[in-house]
Formats: C-alpha cells, sequence, structure tokens
C-alpha cells in the first residue's frame, strides 16, 4: 500500500483516501453487518442467515437492513479512516527509514518491507483506531441490536449521536468504552491481518508473475485473499466484542461477561466450540466484501490522487 514514488501527496491525503474508500465499499456490505449482529446476539440458538433476514423483513422491512448505517458511516469516517491512513503513515514511514539507512552504508534500497514488519504496523494502527473508536462501534452495535429486542428493552436510538449521549448520560461514560479489551484486540488483529495480508500477496502475485502488472485482477486477488485470512482470524473476537458491548446486567446486577477471556471461556463451553464462528457466512460476505470493495475503491482513489500530484 505505501507509495514509493518521490512525488507523493502530503500524508493527509493518506487519511482522506482511506475514509472515502471505506465508507465506499461499506455501502455495499452493510446489510451483512445487520445480519452478522442479529446471528450473533442470539445465544443459544443457531439462527441461520436466511431466517435472520426473513424476521428481519417481517418485522422492519428492508429499510432493517441498513438499521444503524449512521453509526456505520461514523465508524468507516473514524475507524477505517484512522487504521488505513496510519498504516500508509506508518509503513510509509519505516520505507523512509531504511531507504536513508541504506543509503548512508552504501546498500541498495530495500524493494518491500519483511511481513513481520507489515504486521507490525497493522497491529499499531488498529489498536490505536479501536480504542479511539470504540464509542462509535458500541452504537452501531446497540442500534443494530434494537430490532430483535422486545418492544420494552428497546432503547430507541435516533443516531449515533444519540446512541453516544443517551448512553452516558443513562449508563455513564465508560459504558462507551464497554468491550474495550476485545475491541481493540479485534481491530488489531483484523488490522494485522487483512492490511499485511493484502500487501504480501500483492508483492507475491507480482513477484512470482501470476500477475504481470498493477491493475484491478491483482487488487481483485489480493482483497479476496486478505479478506478470509483476517474473517477466520478476527470473527471469535468479534463475536465477544458484539456479546459484551450489547448485554444488560443481569437480575443480580452482574455482568454475563465479564472479560475477554471470560467470553472466549463460556460461550463456547455453553453454546459449543463452533459458536465462535457463528454467522461466519454472513460475516465473510460482509467482511470479505467489504475488504474486496474498500481496496478496490481506495486504489482507485489512491490512482487518481497520484496522478494529481505528479508533474
Amino acid at each position: 500500500m505505501p507509495n514509493n514514488n518521490k512525488n507523493v501527496p502530503p500524508a493527509w491525503t493518506k487519511f482522506a483516501i482511506a475514509g472515502i474508500g471505506g465508507f465506499s465499499g461499506w455501502m455495499f456490505v452493510h446489510p451483512f453487518d445487520v445480519l452478522k449482529v442479529r446471528m450473533q446476539i442470539n445465544e443459544g440458538k443457531n439462527i441461520s442467515a436466511i431466517r435472520a433476514f426473513s424476521q428481519i423483513y417481517r418485522m422492519e422491512g428492508l429499510k432493517g437492513m441498513y438499521s444503524g448505517l449512521s453509526a456505520a458511516a461514523a465508524r468507516q469516517f473514524s475507524y477505517t479512516t484512522s487504521r488505513l491512513g496510519l498504516y500508509d503513515v506508518f509503513t510509509s514511514k519505516l520505507i523512509h527509514s531504511k531507504n536513508k539507512n541504506n543509503n548512508n552504508n552504501n546498500q541498495e534500497s530495500p524493494h518491500h518491507l519483511s511481513i513481520g514488519e507489515k504486521l507490525l504496523c497493522g497491529l499499531s494502527a488498529g489498536g490505536i483506531a479501536a480504542t479511539v473508536c470504540c464509542p462509535v462501534e458500541v452504537a452501531l452495535v446497540r442500534m443494530q441490536a434494537d430490532g430483535v429486542a422486545a418492544p420494552e428493552l428497546r432503547r430507541g436510538y435516533k443516531n449515533v449521536f444519540d446512541a453516544i449521549y443517551k448512553t452516558a448520560s443513562n449508563e455513564g461514560i465508560a459504558t462507551l468504552w464497554r468491550g474495550v479489551v476485545p475491541t481493540v484486540t479485534r481491530g488489531a488483529v483484523v488490522s494485522m491481518t487483512q492490511l499485511a495480508s493484502y500487501d504480501q500477496f500483492k508483492e507475491m502475485l507480482l513477484d512470482y508473475n501470476i500477475i504481470k502488472h498493477e491493475g484491478t485482477l491483482l487488487h481483485l486477488s489480493a482483497s479476496v485473499s486478505a479478506g478470509f485470512v483476517y474473517c477466520i482470524a478476527s470473527l471469535p473476537l468479534d463475536i465477544t466484542k458484539t456479546r459484551m458491548q450489547n448485554q444488560l446486567p443481569l437480575a443480580d446486577g452482574t455482568l454475563k461477561y465479564t472479560s475477554i477471556g471470560d467470553a472466549l471461556l463460556k460461550i463456547p463451553r455453553q453454546e459449543g466450540l463452533f459458536a465462535l464462528w457463528k454467522g461466519f457466512p454472513a460475516y465473510f460476505a460482509r467482511g470479505g466484501g467489504h475488504t474486496v470493495m474498500m481496496f478496490l475503491f481506495v486504489e482507485k482513489y489512491r490512482a487518481f490522487v497520484n496522478h494529481l500530484y505528479e508533474d
């Protein structure tokens, strides 16, 4: 993803491209995110994607497939902007530093970062972005979960800002960071696997002459592969994050899940091991689909911006 040309656009364009590209891609896959959340919050029940869609359509109509869209848009313009922008900044700075050191030692400049360096950049970018954007994530989960809650338990948020305000007012500001550990862990894992593997797959496809040059075919192939890797790695963390953020206090005032470790132990113990991958088809359609669309848009926007800054 880093650009090694001399006439590189300023750093702020990395964040702008990330946010716009992320949101453009998200518009295609938001319904799958709604399905994923509805399937995950049905504790102890194995509900298919088709049945979940039928329930949403029967109770809320087609507009139910875009419930929580304002929060999702806020997440894309905050979380995706931050993590992709930071990843590009980190990798660009690292390449610049390595080039400078090699030039001082009269060595050939490195053509690529190592996979370990890419993973570290993705881990750092995802962790920072997830910490900052956790309140938006909490709002999104709660807005999407409202559709299946009993009428007396529905929170009735009007939009993402209303959700954040009411959550902080009624339950305390700390509630906006409920589930922050699984959120940050998942964010770090997602960015580490998705962003680093995308770059790595691109390089491998080019280096082994499987695909001859940059273009849509290369971006599509690398993004599909990266999407599958990140979905397998991150779904158990996404399950625990969703459960922790959506849970209400029990009758005695305690919470069912007290930590990411507690949730990762209780869910498979009570519902079976594969409960940690509940909703995988919808999750992959959403996560893999968004990975593909996001990178396709990002690459197109990046090419356009780079062209603007060429001599």
